[in-house]
């Protein structure tokens, strides 16, 4: 069993910036897939980035292009989103999730997931 713990989320103006961090624990996953998604009010989950521990190669969804930037700390096994210019419809319930395997975009794929961390972004 792998446990990811999220930490960073809060309140924050439009334009604002977080940092999100996902510790992992249990056994070792340097060649798991990671990524995080997110989930509104009424709305499906979805994916925001994802990252291949071993390759390096990751994925983001269109509308964080630019915005949005996950990356990994091996020795600490962490993998982080930094979050700049935050939009108000940012504000969503941001989960962390590992995988077995390459990186994927569905949240079906994903063996693990954390408890979720809450991010508002106010106008």
């Amino acid at each position: 069993q792998v446990q990811l713990v999220e930490s960073g989320g809060g309140l924050v103006q439009a334009g604002g910036s977080l940092r999100l961090s996902c510790a992992a624990s249990g056994r070792t996953f340097s060649s798991y897939a990671m990524g995080w998604f997110r989930q509104a009010p009424g709305k499906e989950r979805d994916v925001v980035a994802a990252i291949n521990w071993s390759g390096g190669s990751t994925y983001y969804t269109d509308s964080v292009k630019g915005r949005f930037t996950i990356s990994r700390d091996n020795a600490k096994n962490t993998v982080y989103l930094q979050m700049n210019s935050l939009k108000p419809e940012d504000t969503a319930v941001y989960y962390c999730a590992a995988r077995a395997g390459m990186v994927k975009t569905t949240p079906s794929e994903y063996n693990y997931w954390g408890q979720g961390t809450q991010v508002t972004v106010s106008s």
